[in-house]
């Protein structure tokens, strides 16, 4: 409750830039938080791309690596930044007044994200679809809007791996007229296509959703064997309360 409380007030400023009326139909993420492959694939993905603006700052190097199955000495060579100890909080060196300056608004922290968008998986298929929703836009700042976040105010980080899309029509028969249909997004100039993009931006949405959580598993698998205590106790009491009751009657 402390670090979601912590996240909400860190993240005040964003909230009041990210109103968007029009949002399309967020897709759904699918993501399996028992997936250690998946949640691996999304670190590497968010120590490349994300997090020279977006610190992880309520998690630590350490507990992650063990969490994944990440062996210390590869998390090291490979993830940890040079000069950062393996126990130390995720954050980066970027400061909110640099912050501010470049993009007019100081890059959130993204420990809970998956969780500050949406209960359930709403969070999740929001940055899903967030991630897979930026488009040209020469009239913005770095080039690109976002049709989740309109007038978003950050570059598309992927765009090495998805390409730029535009907006894609075509021709189809309106009320008996030939008119240009808009039918989404196109991206070209990645290095993936686009089921390879879904593939790598649903790892990153996992290992988020893990950051957001890293006790989930381990709080259901616990939950799970309290319920079946409490059923096995509550058959025990029932026929430990006929037997008194027989001999009462």
């Amino acid at each position: 409750m402390k670090r979601l409380l912590i996240a909400i007030l860190a993240l005040l400023p964003t909230f009041a830039m990210a109103s968007s009326a029009n949002a399309p139909v967020l897709e759904h993420a699918n993501v399996d938080i028992r997936d250690k492959a998946a949640m691996q694939r999304g670190a590497k993905l968010y120590m490349n791309y994300c997090m020279g603006c977006h610190a992880l700052q309520y998690q630590r190097y350490e507990r992650t690596f063990n969490d994944l199955g990440i062996p210390l000495d590869l998390g090291i060579q490979h993830l940890v930044p040079e000069g950062v100890k393996v126990g130390e909080l995720m954050t980066n060196a970027m400061n909110a007044e640099d912050g501010g300056k470049w993009f007019g608004v100081a890059p959130p922290d993204l420990t809970l994200i998956t969780r500050l968008k949406g209960s359930g998986t709403k969070g999740q298929d929001w940055v899903f679809t967030y991630l897979k929703s930026f488009y040209a836009d020469p009239t913005r700042p770095f080039g690109v809007n976002n049709e989740v976040f309109k007038d978003v105010g950050m570059p598309h980080a992927l765009i090495e791996l998805q390409g730029l899309p535009v907006h894609a029509t075509e021709k189809r028969l309106v009320d008996g007229d030939m008119k240009d249909v808009y039918v989404g997004l196109k991206a070209t100039g990645g290095s993936m296509n686009a089921s390879e993009y879904d593939g790598a931006v649903r790892d990153l949405v996992t290992f988020l959703t893990y950051v957001a959580e890293p006790s989930r598993v381990d709080s259901e698998a616990i939950g799970k064997n309290v319920i079946i205590f409490l059923l096995v106790l509550l058959v025990l009491v029932f026929l430990l309360k006929k037997e008194f009751w027989r001999d009462i009657h």
